[in-house]
């Protein structure tokens, strides 16, 4: 359950920018108002992310928790090394605040893989030894202009957790196939970029309710049901990109199966384990791989590319305080697809 909590140490963070740096706490004048877990109890997460986090799966959470890594906002006061943004821009954060800056990762503008570590927005501890909070709270920030706040937050790791991988491995070349494996918040923004790369979708899932929303609602062009034996059998060697956005356990071999000679499949869910036999990816030479998030510049370059191709996240805007009735639906799969929560509103 979340309830409110007073955070003093919300940090407010321009991360869009190489040389934007986080503000302290004591530049956060005055307490910020925030929804926080207390304890690993009665919470269903919304995310893995969340998950690791609020019930503490980890082991070194610090309560309270407060959740919300897919955010945006206006700017309402900037620090002394901030040259790229004023007071009243409109900004987003992502699912990490900061970062060492001076490692090779960083200096590749891949500053989530910092060799020192990158500062979640979740449960980070900073150089001052502050803890970080997230979203649910009436202060945090980053930068777009073409989009509107509420559909640019999932951009900031829904949108850039299926994007960055995606560019990596190639997956926009056009008149190539690719297989999305789950139609939920990551599934429905990879049918997008898919679609907008020029690739045949194909999408996979459990819910044969799903198949009219895949293919008239996002444009894929086709929906499989993976519990079908005879659609799966059918496309077999029929792949050249797999995106695994799915978090429950689910056959490696058989989607594996599924690509063309050197094809490659991308897992960016989290299941409990993955198993696979050695053969599913020594013949035909293909490619198991896995990702999360991205860095600065390919977040922007996705921002970009989603305001040029206007590519929007479908959502359901809630107040903050529909929080613990979101999660309910959230457990029943109910929502198309992903909830954005309405600080500003809230507060009136």
């Amino acid at each position: 359950m979340f309830e409110e909590a007073v955070c003093l140490d919300l940090f407010i963070s321009s991360s869009l920018q190489p040389d934007i740096k986080t503000l302290s706490s004591d530049m956060a004048k005055g307490n910020c108002l925030g929804w926080a877990t207390r304890d690993a109890s009665g919470f269903y997460p919304l995310t893995h992310l969340l998950e690791v986090y609020t019930r503490n799966k980890l082991g070194d959470s610090i309560y309270p928790v407060v959740p919300g890594h897919e955010i945006v906002g206006i700017v309402k006061e900037v620090g002394s090394h901030v040259h790229g943004f004023k007071v009243g821009d409109r900004v987003g954060v992502g699912a990490y605040l900061d970062s060492c800056r001076e490692c090779e990762y960083c200096n590749e503008r891949l500053e989530v893989f910092c060799s020192k570590g990158a500062l979640y927005t979740i449960n980070g501890v900073d150089v001052d030894g502050s803890v970080t909070k997230g979203g649910y709270s009436s202060f945090i920030v980053v930068h777009e202009d073409e989009f509107p706040s509420a559909s640019a937050a999932p951009l900031l790791c829904a949108g850039i957790t299926v994007y960055s991988p995606m560019v990596r491995h190639k997956m926009n070349q056009p008149g190539k196939s690719l297989g999305v494996v789950g139609l939920g918040g990551l599934g429905h923004l990879a049918v997008k970029f898919g679609k907008a790369f020029g690739l045949n979708v194909i999408v996979f899932s459990t819910s044969i309710s799903k198949k009219e929303e895949a293919l008239n609602l996002l444009g894929a062009d086709k929906f499989i049901v993976s519990s079908d034996e005879q659609e799966m059998t059918g496309m077999v060697k029929s792949l050249d990109f797999i995106i695994g956005t799915v978090s429950p356990n689910h056959s490696f071999d058989l989607y594996l199966s599924l690509l063309k000679t050197a094809g490659t499949f991308v897992l960016v869910g989290c299941p409990n384990e993955v198993k696979l036999n050695p053969l599913s990816i020594l013949v035909g030479m293909k490619t198991i791989s896995g990702s999360a998030t991205g860095g600065m510049k390919e977040t922007q370059e996705m921002l970009d590319f989603c305001a040029a191709h206007k590519i929007h996240p479908n959502i359901e805007v809630v107040p903050i305080q529909y929080a613990n009735e979101a999660l309910e639906r959230l457990i029943k799969s109910d929502v198309k697809y992903r909830f954005v929560v309405d600080i500003e509103n809230s507060l009136k």
